[in-house]
């Protein structure tokens, strides 16, 4: 299933239901009053939050959301039914925006979180609530209240605790298969990751949510490759872990530039995203590295960097248990 994160839809609630205008017709009851029965309320549209959905996509071939009318009332003071509810199913993590304005509406974060966004129309009262002391027979009733419509933009915001980020080809979705049980598409070439992956790592009864943000190189707060479209997709992680490929790199500045490329993206991006969240920095990829050309990366780059630097390795699990542990604590600050 194709993963799409963005989506523009109608949506309706229903009409209530005209009241009716009636009066008795008995046999012996010559003079029989009113008994015009009320319409029923049209239905609302609400959305629901379903941890089984993880993409739009199910929108893409359908644009139009209408809940169902109420119906008109009827004689012997029957009144319609009301219309039935549209319930609109969506993942944890979708934003709701006016597509006109552009305006917020609301942001569902929790699991079964459910937001009556439309109210379906009020149904119209029949003549025998009309009827009185001055007007015994009232030759009129309500129609019902018409439903309101908006159209909407909905938007995917992975919710996640950490964020891989790095260059195409630094080794996130190597890393999110070692530490959880997602099994995300992985070769030796750019953008292989073509959409964001979500894994989970449980340590000693904790538990992390990864995503892993593809496609960030120099230019994609710009619109360049695939960074713009899903990097808001580590907005509402707390921390990320930036992979550095240090494999096929000579010396300790290429790596150091690899560093500023994506902190710079970030910055463009959002200044949020490099002031408020915590950050590990690991260097990949270093199975073909001796020690000491590891050390030679890892002290040039804390120097430079006045912060920790811990090299990895997905595939022969080097200082994962390590990283595992700095996971949970980057989750709890």
């Amino acid at each position: 299933m194709k993963f799409i994160d963005e989506v523009e839809i109608k949506i309706r609630s229903g009409n209530g239901g005209n009241g009716c205008t009636s009066f008795r017709r008995e046999k012996f009851v010559p003079m029989g009053g009113p008994d015009g029965g009320d319409g029923g309320k049209g239905g609302s549209v609400q959305f629901l939050t379903d941890r089984n959905i993880n993409t739009l996509s199910k929108f893409r071939g359908k644009k139009n959301y209408f809940a169902q009318n109420g119906e008109s009332g009827t004689g012997r003071q029957r009144s319609g039914k009301d219309g039935d509810d549209y319930i609109i199913k969506v993942p944890v993590g979708t934003l709701i925006k006016d597509t006109e304005s552009d305006q917020l509406l609301c942001d569902l974060t929790t699991e079964g979180e459910n937001y009556t966004m439309l109210i379906g129309g009020r149904g119209g009262l029949g003549n025998i609530n009309f009827k009185s002391s001055t007007n015994q027979a009232p030759q009129y009733s309500q129609e019902g209240e018409e439903g309101e419509e908006l159209d909407v933009k909905l938007e995917l915001k992975l919710l996640a605790d950490i964020g891989l980020i790095g260059l195409p080809n630094a080794g996130k979705s190597t890393l999110i298969s070692a530490l959880s049980n997602s099994r995300p598409k992985i070769a030796d070439y750019p953008f292989t990751t073509l959409e964001p992956n979500l894994g989970v790592c449980d340590v000693q009864g904790e538990s992390v949510v990864l995503a892993d943000i593809p496609g960030l190189i120099e230019g994609a707060s710009e619109g360049k490759g695939l960074g713009i479209k899903f990097l808001k997709h580590i907005e509402r992680t707390s921390s990320f872990v930036h992979l550095i490929d240090i494999s096929m790199l000579l010396e300790p500045f290429e790596a150091l530039e690899h560093y500023v490329t994506i902190r710079r993206e970030l910055e463009n991006y959002d200044t949020a995203l490099i002031q408020d969240k915590k950050e590990l920095i690991c260097l990949s990829k270093i199975d073909a590295l001796s020690d000491e050309e590891i050390d030679k990366f890892k002290n040039f780059l804390e120097k430079e960097l006045d912060k920790k630097v811990l090299p990895i390795s997905s595939v022969s699990h080097k200082n994962m248990e390590k990283l595992k542990h700095l996971l949970i604590k980057a989750k709890s600050l």
